[in-house]
Formats: C-alpha cells, structure tokens, sequence
C-alpha cells in the first residue's frame, strides 16, 4: 500500500510540476517531509528529501522534455544558455542543503512556496516587459506556428545562477521562478517557456541530485518507488498542458502550495 500511495504522489507531483514547468520537487519534498512518518513508518531528513525530489526530477524533466521536443516547442539553444549558470549553481546549492537545520529548511522552504504560489496568482495580471533585448529568437512549432522572442545574455546567466542555487538547495527544480521570468521578462510564449524550462531542469537536476548521491542523501527505495509514477506524470502533465485551456487546475496547484506552506511554516516554527 505504500509502495501505491509513494508511486500516485510521483504521479501528481509530476503532472502538476510538467504544465507549469515546476518540475514536480515543489510537491515531492514537502509530500516527503510531512507523510513519510505515515508511509514509511519513520521520518526523512530534508537533506534527504531534496536528494530524492532531484533525483527524481531527473526522469520527470526528461519525460517531458521528450513529449515537448515532438511537439517542437523546446528552445535547446536558450535552455542550454540558463544552464551554464543554473547548473554549477544547482551544485552550490545542494551542498548547502544538509548544512541547514531541520527548522530553519522547512521554515524558509514554506515561505519560498507561499511566494511562488503568489507568482503563480499574480503572474495572471502582469504584463510582459517591453523592452527589446539583442538577442532575437524564432521557433517553428510541430504545427507551423512561428514563435518570435529575445533576451539577453547577461541577464538570462544571472536568472541561471539565482535559479540553480534554489534549486539545488531546496530540490524544486526552478522551472517555478524560470518559467514566470522567461514569460515576463523575455516574452517567451508559455508553452515554449514551460517546455524549455523543463529541458533546463533535466540538467541541473542531474547535476544537483549527484552532488545528493555523492554526500550520501538519497533514499534510492524511495526513488524507485516515486520515479515510475514520475515518469507517467511527467509524459501526462505535457499532453495536459498543451491543451490547458481553463484555470481550475493551476488554481488547484495554487490552493495546494498555500496548504503545503503553511504546515511546512509551522512545522518550522515548533522545530526552531
């Protein structure tokens, strides 16, 4: 029964993570840190659960990413420019992440959640920057609709480096701040953005999860048991997302993060 229940949280964790190129840890670490007591039978420490959550973000980027590159909405070039930052940074970052107390982690790791559940609500209703950056991008999706956007180096290498540091130190992946600032900043289309993002994942959480393996933080039974729902979410959640049409699911994500963040806060708080 728990192998069951630790296979549907990779499924829904995935799913959610792959339409709106979260990657899927924002779900799995706190899933983890709240109901292993009742799923295993005994707590897991939150270096662990991050070395889990990336390690598993690695067969969830890839199952999308491969679902996106057929439907030909994944910038390979852009993606592997956010990487030369966001991966050496995903390394930092998940070495620092058994050095942190128990409190502290889940204390700070909820209020990074209510954060990104008000960019997920507040993202709605800001308008794309206007500004034209050097560098000019075009895609031509698998239906022939042509895409036109740019940035600019500097810039997107320093989004990189904030955005890898987070997520080797927390295990979400980064596609939840990648994805708004692609969109906003840039003027990515979203599914593009989304699409590339998860491509940018992938990397880095390859990366972040062998620094996990290498100091010892990985439960590699609980990675079996969520990397087969993994990799069934990752493959749904891209379908899902190319034809979102209404808001009631990420509205769902939205009321998810909010309940997650508030029990992680206040689990913090009592461990302080």
């Amino acid at each position: 029964m728990e192998w069951i229940l630790l296979m549907l949280l990779g499924v829904a964790a995935a799913m959610f993570g792959s339409i709106v190129g979260l990657g899927g840890g924002i779900i799995i670490v706190p899933g983890l840190l709240l109901f292993a007591p009742r799923l295993i039978g005994e707590p897991i420490d939150h270096a662990t659960a991050v070395g889990i959550s990336l390690t598993v973000l690695v067969v969830t980027a890839l199952a999308s990413t491969m679902s996106y590159t057929k439907r030909g909405i994944v910038d390979y070039r852009s993606g592997l420019l956010f990487f030369i930052t966001s991966g050496p940074a995903a390394i930092l970052g998940s070495a620092l992440t058994g050095l942190m107390k128990a409190g502290a982690f889940q204390l700070l790791f909820g209020t990074l959640m209510l954060l990104l559940a008000g960019l997920l609500i507040g993202r709605e209703y800001m308008k794309p920057f206007a500004k034209e950056w050097p560098i000019k991008r075009t895609i031509t999706d698998a239906e022939g609709t042509v895409h036109t956007y740019s940035y600019g180096i500097w810039s997107a290498l320093a989004i990189g480096i904030g955005v890898g540091l987070i997520s080797g130190l927390f295990g979400i992946g980064g596609g939840s701040l990648f994805v708004p600032m692609m969109v906003l900043l840039y003027r990515f289309p979203p599914h593009v953005a989304t699409a590339t993002s998860m491509f940018v994942i992938f990397l880095s959480s390859v990366l972040g999860s062998g620094m996990h393996v290498a100091l010892g933080e990985t439960d590699w039974l609980l990675v079996a048991a969520l990397v087969p729902g993994a990799w069934i979410g990752g493959k749904l959640g891209a379908r899902i997302a190319i034809r979102l049409s209404g808001n009631k699911l990420l509205w769902l994500l939205r009321m998810t993060l909010l309940a997650l963040a508030i029990q992680l806060i206040v689990e913090g708080i009592r461990a302080l």
